[in-house]
């Protein structure tokens, strides 16, 4: 397993494209987190400015909030699109220039290349899931004035959830890499059905006369944002009676580590009957 894994980053070290594409995820991630509490609490000040009674700002980054809140921002399928990018560049590129047949001569087995692009996807998402977690710490420690571990520690299972959501989206695009081959194709098919095919999907489901909207909840990439649905923001609650998300269900973790399972039973089920 440790040989894989140190074949894996040796190709990924040379991999400009991998750096560059990390370090956009991680850049639009910290713009989004900076803007989201400036961006909403302008609209509050627009809406406040024709109410008699004005609603409270938001604040978005304080202990245990801000577990959920930061973890919902970066769980946006259009945040997550960037690492889901690279695993499929990492992936098309062993057919692109043939080196996964190269490995296979060398040795390796077609479960083992596999299995190392597998720990590739679980040491991304680890990192990613601990870089989040860094942050969440230091902006509440930052922002909040109770400190007491108890209040700091609260909501932290969001973070669980996170690793779950990243984990099953990689998985994804794990899947659309080993079946497309190709770069542009896999990486057009994948974006395509992340950003436009299965949103107008889940919409198209909700028709009230298809009777089928709790179908649109399983959907695929619906079932990884679902870990961490909404934003935490306490006054939705206590003034307007929104329900609102408060935990981190075990149902919607499970649904996509299930899809994750099986879309990983489908790679080495194609993978032993196609040729190389």
């Amino acid at each position: 397993m440790i040989k894989l894994l140190r074949i894996e980053l040796k190709k990924i070290l040379t991999y400009k494209i991998f750096w560059i594409l990390t370090g956009l995820y991680f850049l639009f991630l910290a713009l989004g987190i900076m803007m989201a509490e400036f961006m909403i609490n302008s609209s509050v000040n627009q809406i406040n400015s024709h109410m008699p009674i004005p609603i409270p700002h938001v604040r978005l980054y304080f202990f245990p909030e801000i577990w959920q809140n930061i973890t919902f921002f970066a769980g946006i399928r259009y945040v997550l699109i960037f690492p889901a990018i690279v695993i499929i560049i990492l992936i098309t590129n062993e057919f692109t220039y043939k080196t996964i047949r190269q490995n296979i001569v060398n040795g390796m087995s077609k479960e083992e290349f596999l299995v190392s692009k597998l720990e590739i996807i679980l040491i991304l998402s680890l990192i990613i899931t601990l870089v989040i977690g860094i942050a969440s710490i230091v902006l509440g420690l930052v922002n909040s004035d109770d400190r007491s571990l108890s209040i700091v520690f609260g909501n932290s299972l969001f973070i669980l959830g996170f690793f779950i959501e990243i984990l099953s989206f990689l998985v994804l695009a794990f899947f659309f890499g080993f079946m497309f081959r190709n770069t542009g194709v896999a990486i057009a098919l994948f974006t395509l059905y992340v950003l436009i095919v299965e949103p107008v999907l889940y919409f198209v489901l909700k028709i009230p006369s298809l009777h089928l909207k709790g179908v649109s909840t399983y959907l695929p990439v619906n079932s990884v944002i679902r870990v961490v649905e909404y934003p935490a923001i306490p006054f939705l609650k206590k003034t307007m009676g929104f329900v609102l998300q408060d935990h981190v269900s075990f149902l919607t973790c499970m649904v996509p580590l299930l899809y994750s399972a099986v879309l990983i039973g489908i790679v080495f089920w194609v993978m032993r009957k196609k040729d190389l």
